[in-house]
């Protein structure tokens, strides 16, 4: 006599997790960093100050471009009233010397300017490097060869000299829109090499081949199935690109061609407190240490998001 199997059958074991998304990889590695944490917030931290600047730099009931006049002694040559470069209940921050106009507010306005200059020629050097790497690893040929060629040229050329003449002769024009199209005019061929290696990888993978095949077109096969695979490298070489924009910013206008006064600028600022550094140091110290510490943190949350999305990269 059959009997019937009347246990319940076993059910299927559940499959196991899907790999975490690369956004939560960079989570989880940015947790385990307190560095690259410290650095993140550092980072919105001044990009929260740059984009309310209007707004916060107004809190302490001075405009960046108002004087006061009863802040700084005169037979001191105008020098700050009180401790610490004129820290007081008035000036958070304390005041500049001879004008007397308040560092608090100066400093955030400074951090909108060189900020919005360092991200928007950051944008440029990303689409324009992404375009031609692209381009050059995917079609390969003459086409690799000219942007190759130009990317040489672009790399070679003496570019701070080119900005400084640039930013010299050109007077009459938005200055802040001429460094961020100096600074951007220089810095895609950097990205550009990285992602036309990328795509030189990519181009053949069997996904790619398939899509192809399949008769898709080249538009379709290029932002459907390459730029995904460079967007994590670009991702985290962003991060490090950053932080030279800023540089490069604040040595233009340390320089005096750069962001005219009165539009603040941290590094126009620290070009005018050289002359009283040692009589009033906080003046020089306050846009240095708001410079130094954008600079440090851009670099250590992209060192942790390169060993993330670009992990033989930083190895290398």
């Amino acid at each position: 006599m059959t009997t019937t199997d009347t246990r319940p059958e076993a059910t299927a074991a559940p499959p196991p997790a899907a790999a975490g998304s690369p956004w939560r990889l960079a989570l989880a590695e940015l947790r385990r960093r307190p560095s690259a944490l410290a650095g993140l917030a550092v980072v919105v931290l001044f990009a929260v100050l740059a984009a309310g600047a209007p707004l916060i730099g107004g809190l302490g009931g001075w405009r960046p471009d108002e004087f006061d006049k009863a802040a700084v002694d005169p037979y001191l040559g105008g020098l700050p009233i009180g401790p610490l470069g004129g820290v007081s209940a008035d000036h958070w921050l304390g005041v500049e010397p001879v004008t007397g106009r308040d560092l608090f507010a100066r400093v955030v306005h400074g951090a909108q300017v060189s900020l919005l200059i360092a991200f928007a020629a950051t944008a440029i050097v990303v689409v324009v490097g992404v375009a031609a790497g692209v381009v050059a690893g995917y079609f390969g040929g003459r086409t690799d060869t000219v942007l190759s060629r130009l990317m040489d040229l672009t790399m070679s050329f003496p570019s701070l000299i080119f900005m400084i003449a640039a930013m010299s002769v050109a007077r009459d024009v938005n200055r802040i829109l001429l460094m961020v199209l100096v600074i951007g005019l220089f810095g895609w061929p950097g990205i550009a090499r990285i992602v036309r290696g990328q795509t030189l990888s990519l181009k053949h993978r069997e996904y790619v081949d398939a899509a192809r095949v399949g008769g898709a077109s080249t538009w379709r096969v290029l932002t459907r199935d390459v730029l995904p695979g460079v967007a994590g490298p670009v991702i985290a070489y962003t991060t490090l690109i950053v932080p030279g924009m800023i540089a490069t910013e604040a040595a233009l206008s340390y320089l005096g061609v750069g962001v005219r006064p009165p539009t603040p600028s941290w590094g126009q600022m620290i070009a005018e407190s050289v002359a009283f550094y040692d009589t009033d140091p906080m003046y020089f110290m306050v846009p240095s240490l708001c410079l130094f510490l954008t600079v440090l943190a851009f670099t250590l949350l992209g060192d942790a998001l390169r060993d993330v999305f670009d992990p033989r990269g930083g190895r290398a």
